[in-house]
């Protein structure tokens, strides 16, 4: 199979009026054809956001965003006229926790095997990343009594289902799907759990664990990639990845994605009930099957630049390496303890080691400087923290029990 070249496409002249600038896709596209899809990052030369533009990011939004915004106000309608029939509500907080969750986390779990994999059918990808979430979701619904999230929602805080909701509980997922849109790797862990913890202790646990993750992944990338990073970047530059790269990019990017439903599906399944019957176990995965096909026709959704602008993502080998060391990362902590923690967070950490790992040893083909990649792992991490705040702003709105677990 032949590697991944990184050439720079012109984009042709656009007839419209360009529209105002923020964090737009990029136009940086490598050649079609088996091992050669997906987009390259910013060059060395090339200026990486060191700030966090929201007014941009916002007009840019409305401008280029029209039919988006129209489902989006027709979802937060949906919301606001259903959120007092509990029965109703919790499905509609699902189905939209079941698209917004999946499609923000994709940079983490799938997004580097959709970056690496962009010459093949969407629907192939389609088939295998939703055929292994229906083995997984299937395992954990059998194994733990109806439980779906494996246990994870039976930890301090989250253990009772709702019986009543508020209407920015329900709408939650559509603040999660704004931010999506505008790439900010926001942590769906924290956006929509905390809006149901019973006490601030749940949510205490949840972001002490996070940080811990962010910190351990940091580690983990900067050993591996300060050990192997040369040599990954001669083999990247010498020779194309052979067949069995291939099969295990396949097989790391499964496995990875099984941990991450282990570890993340709790996310999706608060608004449900605790124990799922057959029926609505039906429901619960048919709907998050759909949404996934949309997510592959989409190509990852907008947030997948945060993978694609990262240095050689495309090529199998560097694809396998990032998702083996991930998915290690999160086993150990999935085995260590069963409070659910931010993947988003985990993951960050791992793509700034890697980065900060690759331009000190000069191991990337964008010769990305160290002033370059700490800028782009200082925007991330703004993304992430301004996420962070949303959520805990919008927990402390619609949770009376956590307001006065924090004396609000």
């Amino acid at each position: 199979m032949p590697g991944a070249t990184l050439e720079e496409t012109a984009e042709p002249p656009r007839t419209t009026r360009p529209a105002p600038p923020g964090p737009g896709p990029s136009s940086s596209t490598a050649p079609g054809g088996p091992g050669q899809g997906g987009r390259r990052g910013p060059g060395p030369d090339e200026p990486v956001p060191g700030g966090i533009d929201l007014r941009g990011a916002f007009v840019q939004l409305a401008g280029r965003e029209r039919w988006f915004l129209v489902l989006l106000g027709l979802g937060f309608f949906v919301a606001g006229a259903t959120y007092q029939v509990p029965a109703v509500a919790m499905w509609v907080g699902f189905a939209f926790a079941g698209y917004s969750a999946v499609a923000n986390d994709s940079i983490q779990t799938i997004g580097t095997f959709i970056a690496s994999n962009r010459h093949r059918p969407w629907w192939a990808l389609w088939l295998f990343v939703g055929g292994l979430f229906l083995v997984t979701a299937t395992v954990g619904w059998v194994v733990h009594a109806g439980d779906v999230s494996f246990g994870r929602l039976q930890s301090k805080g989250f253990a009772e289902a709702p019986t009543s909701f508020a209407f920015l509980q329900v709408a939650a997922p559509l603040f999660l799907m704004i931010m999506t849109r505008l790439r900010m790797p926001v942590s769906t862990t924290f956006l929509l759990l905390s809006s149901f913890s019973a006490t601030s202790d749940g949510v205490r646990s949840v972001l002490l664990k996070s940080l811990a993750g962010y910190g351990i992944a940091i580690l983990a990338a900067v050993a591996v990639w300060g050990a192997l990073g040369p040599w990954l970047h001669r083999r990247l530059s010498a020779s194309t990845a052979s067949r069995p790269w291939v099969l295990a990019q396949w097989t790391t990017s499964g496995a990875l994605w099984s941990i991450w439903l282990v570890q993340d599906l709790a996310n999706i399944a608060v608004f449900l009930p605790r124990a799922l019957s057959a029926a609505e176990f039906a429901a619960f995965a048919g709907t998050i099957f759909l949404g996934l096909g949309v997510l592959m026709r989409l190509g990852g959704d907008k947030i997948q630049r945060i993978v694609d602008e990262k240095s050689d993502v495309v090529d199998v080998r560097a694809a396998t390496l990032i998702d083996g060391v991930y998915a290690v990362v999160l086993f150990t902590f999935s085995v260590v303890s069963k409070v659910p923690m931010s993947t988003t967070w985990v993951f960050l950490g791992l793509l700034a080691g890697r980065e900060l790992s690759m331009a000190v040893r000069r191991a990337n083909s964008t010769g990305r400087s160290v002033g370059t990649a700490l800028r782009l792992v200082a925007r991330d991490v703004g993304y992430a923290a301004a996420g962070l705040l949303v959520s805990l702003a919008l927990a402390a709105a619609v949770n009376p029990a956590l307001r006065t677990s924090l004396g609000l």
